[in-house]
């Protein structure tokens, strides 16, 4: 993983934007700091979870106009059932809102949406109407959004490596492929760029068998406050990495003369 930790130059940014020069296929988000934002302001922090949905949105558009292919958001984690009980139920609710606000222009707009991690545990009716948007939605192209709800990366991994014995492959036959094929987004290319807001350097049990060779994007903006500028300075960074994979920089010099067709060090 390589970390990115230059803050975006707001002050030069234009409202036209230039072409991105090279554009992640892949994008997750760590959608960090909604309360740290309340707390600021002296709001409660239910005010920051709502106004980090309203947020969302702008981030789905912009992700559509920058021409990403697939984004997938840490909405809540298997860690975040410890939270206070009323917080947790608070999210829920907004979740719910948000399904039954938004599927409708979701739907209209190409996105098909995806539930990454488990319902166990979930409101049977909020459970329910997760399956039911992702059924809903599940021929539209414009934009994969994968919603990791409930979800934990290490849970995932003990979850495949589980659908892996009961499927009796030998141990002799078990191979980082055969782990990808069991994995929520088995279907889908990794990450290749994950943006954390507010200033952590850590991924928090998020998709760490997928974010082995991601790039990863830090700032210190809150996520209510992570604009489609913010997106946009995120992506141009990322264009502005070398991706080696391990291979050194004469290696990936070498591939791109003999005429693999990609820019030397791009995927």
């Amino acid at each position: 993983m390589t970390f990115l930790t230059r803050e975006p130059q707001r002050a030069r940014m234009r409202n036209s934007l230039p072409a991105l020069q090279k554009v992640p296929a892949h994008v997750a988000i760590i959608m960090d700091g909604n309360g740290r934002w309340a707390r600021r302001r002296g709001l409660p922090r239910g005010e920051g979870h709502r106004q980090g949905t309203e947020n969302l949105r702008r981030i789905i558009r912009a992700a559509v106009e920058f021409g990403v292919q697939i984004m997938t958001i840490y909405a809540f984690s298997t860690e975040n059932w410890s939270r206070p009980r009323r917080e947790v139920l608070l999210l829920m609710r907004i979740l719910e809102m948000v399904i039954d606000r938004e599927l409708a222009e979701l739907h209209d707009e190409g996105v098909q949406i995806r539930h990454i991690g488990e319902l166990d545990g979930v409101d049977k009716r909020l459970a329910r109407k997760v399956l039911d948007a992702c059924e809903f939605t599940r021929d539209n192209q414009r934009l994969i959004l994968n919603v990791a709800f409930n979800y934990g990366g290490r849970d995932e991994i003990v979850r495949a490596v589980q659908h892996i014995v009961r499927d009796g492959i030998p141990p002799e036959d078990i191979s980082e492929a055969t782990i990808s094929n069991y994995i929520y987004t088995s279907d889908l290319p990794d990450p290749d760029l994950i943006i954390r807001t507010s200033g952590e350097f850590r991924l928090s049990n998020f998709l760490i068998w997928q974010g082995a060779y991601s790039e990863i994007y830090t700032t210190e903006t809150y996520w209510p406050d992570f604009d489609r500028e913010q997106f946009y300075l995120a992506l141009v960074e990322y264009g502005n990495r070398r991706r080696r994979f391990g291979k050194t920089d004469e290696q990936i010099d070498a591939e791109y003369r003999n005429g693999n067709g990609k820019r030397a060090g791009q995927r």
